[in-house]
């Protein structure tokens, strides 16, 4: 349990505190540089270029909106997502959200083993299901027998070498940075790039991302009695955000850099993530491939945890029930998510596709959590004088609408 009130711990605005603060968003961060989304960018990148690119910015701006937003109400509230949604909601409204929410993190949870097992199998020949039993496992045994702030530090270090692993695969690649600066700043829709823009979407604003974030906020035990401390904490929380979501989107955006450069260059086509492996060895040589491998393998692991741990969240919020590994609930929403990933692993046999599936379906719920958690953070009943203002509410109502519409423009291509 991160624990809800330490009445004699008001923080400060030095620069070693704010150091000392930040951790939550990076937990968010290992979420959205999930194996899911190696999948979806190398895509977008072998196939499209640097022409996708914009669909990563915009997707991290609406992030930041929205992760503040769930990590607001965390502050405010001293609940959970998951948590408020049963408190607060209408069952009609609450039951789907959540409901859909436990089946996107096991989507989620999907991808992360998945990945993790094909980074396992680049790297010593394991075979995948052998491999997704290895993650989930490993995975269950760094939850249960680690309190959250050694978890915290451990996720932190593997998102700092996948972006240290992306930096060594710069320096080996010729990128063309004038098309990298248009990409990033103008929307562009190449034919047959809509599913990858809404996989891209749905891989970087993940649901479950928004569940927990809500939830982990609460491990620095602030005092939340006092409205001083919370203005400070919602100022330390959107440093932390914006600073954490700010390293996915380099991360994301060198996903695709390193793919234009590397494959859609030399017209080289990618239907696996092992595929990309392999042809990074003569493109780039095997220490490329090598990094490759260990970072998906570290991505794959580390937001597998996440997965797990806002499956535990989501699970004890519909009983009303903070997030303790000692409680039942929560061992039960952690034990279904992986073990509803690793079963599909065991049967799956095309992984690329499995992958950028799941990106999709995370899109397709989206929307029941954006509503859900604008709902809540616009109530005065819920939030007091935090509550959303006028133009947050318009926000939130427009990236919904947005989600949305590219969903539906989705299924309208498919059903064509």
């Amino acid at each position: 349990m991160f624990g809800r009130l330490c009445k004699n711990h008001v923080p400060s605005l030095g620069a070693l505190d704010i150091l000392r603060y930040i951790g939550p968003g990076f937990i968010v961060t290992a979420g959205f540089i999930d194996p899911g989304n190696w999948a979806a960018n190398i895509a977008a990148g072998a196939s499209f270029g640097y022409a996708l690119l914009w669909i990563v910015t915009l997707s991290t701006i609406l992030l930041v909106i929205l992760q503040h937003n769930a990590a607001h109400l965390g502050i405010v509230t001293g609940l959970c997502l998951s948590e408020a949604a049963t408190a607060h909601l209408p069952r009609w409204i609450a039951r789907p959200a959540l409901g859909s929410a436990v089946l996107a993190a096991v989507a989620t949870a999907f991808a992360e083993i998945l990945g993790a097992a094909v980074g396992l199998n680049m790297l010593t020949g394991l075979p995948l299901p052998l491999g997704a039993l290895f993650t989930a496992v490993a995975v269950g045994l760094v939850l249960f027998t680690n309190g959250y702030r050694r978890i915290e530090r451990i996720i932190i270090a593997m998102v700092s070498l996948v972006g240290l692993g992306f930096l060594f695969e710069f320096t080996l690649v010729g990128l063309d940075w004038p098309a990298a600066v248009r990409g990033w700043v103008t929307p562009s829709f190449p034919a047959g790039s809509l599913p990858l823009i809404v996989a891209i979407l749905g891989a970087v604003i993940m649901p479950h991302n928004l569940f927990l974030h809500s939830e982990i906020i609460q491990s620095r035990k602030w005092n939340l009695e006092d409205e001083k401390t919370i203005h400070r904490q919602l100022r330390y929380e959107f440093l932390d955000t914006l600073a954490s979501m700010g390293v996915g989107w380099a991360i994301n955006s060198a996903m695709i850099l390193v793919a234009a450069a590397a494959f859609f260059a030399h017209g080289v086509g990618v239907s696996e993530l092992s595929q990309a492996e392999a042809m990074l060895r003569p493109l780039l040589g095997n220490a490329a491939a090598v990094v490759f491998a260990v970072a998906l393998l570290l991505a794959g692991f580390s937001s597998s945890v996440t997965a797990a741990m806002a499956g535990g969240s989501i699970a004890a919020g519909i009983f009303g029930e903070p997030y303790d590994l000692r409680d039942n609930h929560t061992r039960l929403g952690v034990l279904v998510t992986l073990g509803g990933a690793v079963l599909p692993v065991l049967a799956i046999s095309a992984p690329f596709k499995g992958l950028i599936a799941s990106q999709v379906a995370l899109s397709i719920q989206l929307p029941f959590t954006i509503l859900a958690l604008a709902l809540l953070t616009s109530s005065r009943k819920v939030m007091g004088d935090h509550a959303n203002t006028p133009g947050i509410r318009l926000l939130l109502a427009t990236i919904g609408v947005v989600v949305t519409a590219l969903n539906i423009a989705l299924v309208i291509q498919i059903a064509r």
